[in-house]
């Protein structure tokens, strides 16, 4: 508990503005070292930040600096998603992610930036680097995957394939998603929603309101990736992580399996793991030892 407080102090936390007056909330450890790299952890559709406390902890104990945001209407984040709160995929590719990595760019100007997405927080990852928005020098994915419905099998794909397309359905009816009262994705804006089913149902990258190509972006991408799964994660299981990473054949991609047995049997799935994460931090820090230079040595926007 001393350590845990201890940690808890050296939090930082600010505010970082983007488009439609929306403030994003990023809470912030400083490792020892100014040039260690910095890692950004960007949470799953419906997760505050503050679930990531215990990830973020573990991160930091292996000598990096530590970012984690609340993404656009979530946890701390403002204006809260809502009825009448216009935001999808394209808010948080091209203005939300771009805004956060250049203020953690900011505060950690020796170091390089690595993403690490869980869920939702890894497809918007892969897409905001994909299309060159962010100058990030890697991205890891955790319980990352395509939720295009034919990458869970035949009889829980089609599940998908319904339950996708009915909650868009309902969130335009309601005016947004109020994810909390049906227990999946928590509270989400109408835009988000259909940006989620429409790749659920295609298995495409297609975000209303930007007319970028993604697929081919993503095919362009060299970036490092390290992709892992973990056990008991029917929401993230290897036929969707296969597909998202079908996507990105030019890129370096490593995968990697977070088991119980690493966990010390701790009960692993979707997020849970999150509070067992101890060895998947240390092998995401060996990871990126591999992989992303000193920002002096790889500069990015020169």
């Amino acid at each position: 508990m001393t350590d845990e407080r201890r940690d808890d102090t050296a939090e930082e936390h600010f505010r970082v503005r983007t488009s439609g007056d929306a403030e994003l909330v990023v809470r912030l450890r400083r490792a020892e070292q100014p040039d260690a790299p910095a890692v950004l952890v960007l949470p799953a559709m419906g997760v505050q930040a503050k679930y990531y406390a215990p990830f973020a902890r573990g991160l930091h104990r292996t000598g990096l600096h530590v970012a984690v945001a609340d993404l656009r209407g979530q946890g701390e984040s403002t204006p809260a998603a809502g009825r009448g709160i216009a935001c999808g995929y394209r808010e948080l590719v091209h203005d939300d992610l771009p805004a956060v990595v250049r203020a953690v760019s900011s505060a950690f100007p020796a170091s390089p930036v690595i993403l690490v997405g869980h869920s939702l927080g890894g497809q918007i990852a892969l897409l905001s680097s994909a299309t060159a928005l962010t100058g990030v020098h890697a991205v890891v994915l955790t319980a990352a995957g395509s939720v295009w419905w034919r990458g869970f099998g035949p009889l829980r794909g089609l599940r998908n394939l319904v339950g996708s397309q009915l909650l868009a359905a309902l969130a335009t009816v309601f005016g947004y998603w109020p994810g909390t009262r049906f227990g999946f994705g928590g509270t989400q804006s109408t835009g988000v929603m259909r940006d989620w089913a429409r790749q659920a149902r295609t298995g495409h990258y297609t975000v209303r309101g930007s007319a970028i190509d993604y697929e081919a972006a993503l095919a362009r991408l060299t970036l490092p990736v390290l992709a892992v799964g973990v056990e008991n994660d029917t929401l993230a299981p290897p036929g969707a992580t296969d597909h998202l990473l079908r996507k990105v054949p030019a890129a370096q991609v490593s995968r990697w399996h977070y088991a119980e047995a690493l966990a010390g049997g701790r009960p692993l799935d979707h997020f849970r793991w999150v509070r067992h994460s101890d060895g998947l931090s240390a092998r995401i820090k060996e990871w990126i030892t591999t992989v992303a230079p000193t920002r002096q040595e790889n500069p990015v926007g020169d």
